[in-house]
């Protein structure tokens, strides 16, 4: 029986200069390339994804969303038609120019509005950040996460999870972590995604989100907030806005995988974070990243080889 394929859409962490050289390997994606970093609107801000800004988040997120869509470009045409597709945080934007609701170039526009309205809501003086926990006993994180002040922002195990909060005190949850038994990393962001610290960003996101010109998905998505399939503009535009300020069930998502009969995932990169949490979890699943590879033609082999 042949495989099912499922497409991993990448978060922020892993942006380098280089993410758009491969799929400038091929003709198409290097067209759409250039015509992106030409265009008035998006050429500085994709720009500014090659150099020391790409972290700052009115960078990331665009930048990242390009990537992934220019490297769905340069495959999309060769390789099997997935089964589903599930994007991490900004990813999940990602995600709808994959699976061709949206055009990507109104895609790339949307993450620039989405990580402007969730930098507006970063109050003067009070910074924000988030922390990765992994390893922590059972029953720990709640109290832990209530006494620094932050909120779960996205659950990635069942031991682990990021969290979202106050700047000051991102090194005081780590410190307690690693003393109760556990990891913790603190990221370089400055948004606690996924937290109600950005909720004022929800709503005038959800407006945009409704004047955007939505098409049928060519297959469906997974939502990062409830782990379901959507597979329509009207449930899109009901919860792609409230995983701003809501935590998303990246857990419950790659169960959602392999409840689907998922065979085999590709991460459309930059990064290989997804593609290794779902192979820890699934070891079932044959999970990559595009990163992994040195060549599209590589990646086209592999994935033959995986789905016969």
């Amino acid at each position: 029986m042949a495989g099912r394929l499922a497409i991993l859409c990448p978060g922020q962490g892993a942006q380098h200069p280089a993410m758009f050289d491969m799929a400038r390997m091929d003709s198409t994606a290097n067209r759409l390339l250039d015509a992106w970093f030409a265009d008035p609107a998006l050429g500085a801000t994709l720009r500014g994804g090659l150099g020391e800004e790409r972290f700052t988040n009115r960078i990331a997120q665009p930048a990242i969303v390009a990537a992934t869509l220019a490297m769905w470009g340069a495959l999309q045409a060769t390789i099997a038609r997935p089964a589903l597709v599930a994007g991490y945080s900004i990813g999940e934007l990602s995600a709808y120019g994959v699976a061709g609701a949206l055009e990507p170039v109104d895609v790339i526009k949307l993450a620039i509005e989405r990580a402007r309205l969730m930098d507006a809501c970063v109050v003067d003086g009070a910074g924000q950040g988030m922390v990765a926990l992994s390893g922590m006993p059972s029953g720990s994180i709640d109290d832990l996460l209530a006494r620094c002040g932050f909120y779960p922002a996205i659950v990635t195990g069942d031991d682990a999870l990021v969290a979202g909060g106050p700047a000051e005190r991102r090194a005081e949850l780590a410190q307690a972590a690693i003393a109760a038994g556990g990891h913790a990393t603190v990221l370089p962001v400055a948004v606690a995604s996924h937290t109600p610290m950005l909720a004022g960003a929800v709503a005038p996101f959800a407006a945009r989100l409704a004047d955007a010109h939505w098409l049928t998905p060519a297959f469906p998505l997974l939502s990062g907030i409830s782990a379901e399939p959507v597979f329509d503009a009207y449930k899109a535009v009901a919860e792609l806005p409230r995983q701003i300020a809501e935590p998303i069930r990246w857990r419950e998502c790659m169960d959602a995988l392999t409840e689907a009969g998922v065979t085999v995932a590709l991460e459309l990169g930059p990064g290989a974070a997804l593609s290794r949490m779902l192979q820890s979890r699934n070891p079932g699943i044959a999970c990559r990243s595009v990163s992994e590879f040195r060549s599209l033609d590589g990646i086209r082999a592999w994935l033959e080889r995986q789905l016969d």
